[in-house]
């Protein structure tokens, strides 16, 4: 009988393989931010972005049936007068049980305006506002090749930590981008987005930011205009 081989030599060869944290993130601080988004953040600008954000994801679909629009109710319930009971002209009166709601929701847009310029202050803003928590740090993603969801999770908290993570991506320019989203779906405290996709919400609602080069390029460019 050939005796048990130790997996104590197999686990050392699989910590060897997985890459180093410290090798891929890097904590991102205010004055390493680039010019465009190292703004002074104003609560007012990302309160409205944010309200906006907020307001524009309402469906809008609550409806509620006026008086005329209950079915029923065209015949008077009883005579006007001599019964002694009050004056009634219909049963779907809004006193009535089951009858019409008065002031009641409507189908209607909550949708809020706001300029491009000021939505891209907004996210500068609160970039600048996790820089200064020391929040916000850029990955490696050449390196990050995280095609399981325990191997994101290894990177995203690697000292077994309970806060939420924003992963930012680069669909166009990081080659693991696909596999990096399909690995966090599962992961209930980590949400993987596009750089194009990112907001000042989605910034604020985490934790901790991570962003990798390329997508902080992008978004240093979208912060220029």
């Amino acid at each position: 009988m050939t005796p048990r081989k130790s997996t104590s030599a197999s686990s050392k060869s699989a910590k060897s393989k997985s890459p180093s944290t410290d090798a891929l993130l890097q904590a991102l601080e205010k004055d390493a931010l680039p010019e465009t988004l190292a703004r002074e953040p104003k609560l007012s600008v990302m309160h409205e972005a944010v309200v906006r954000q907020l307001a524009n994801r309402r469906a809008g679909t609550a409806d509620t049936k006026k008086r005329d629009e209950v079915s029923g109710g065209g015949r008077k319930p009883w005579r006007q007068k001599g019964t002694g009971r009050a004056r009634q002209g219909s049963i779907r009166s809004p006193q009535w049980r089951k009858g019409g709601i008065v002031f009641g929701p409507h189908p209607r847009s909550f949708a809020l305006a706001m300029n491009k310029k000021t939505r891209r202050s907004a996210l500068a803003m609160a970039l600048a506002t996790k820089a200064q928590a020391e929040s916000l740090f850029v990955i490696d993603a050449a390196k990050l090749s995280a095609a399981k969801t325990k191997e994101l999770h290894a990177v995203l908290w690697p000292q077994h930590e309970t806060d939420s993570v924003l992963l930012v991506m680069h669909a166009g320019k990081d080659e693991a981008a696909g596999q990096v989203r399909r690995a966090g779906r599962n992961l209930r405290r980590a949400a993987v987005i596009g750089h194009d996709g990112i907001s000042a919400h989605t910034v604020l609602a985490h934790d901790r930011v991570i962003v990798s080069r390329n997508a902080l390029d992008a978004l240093a460019e979208v912060g220029r205009g």
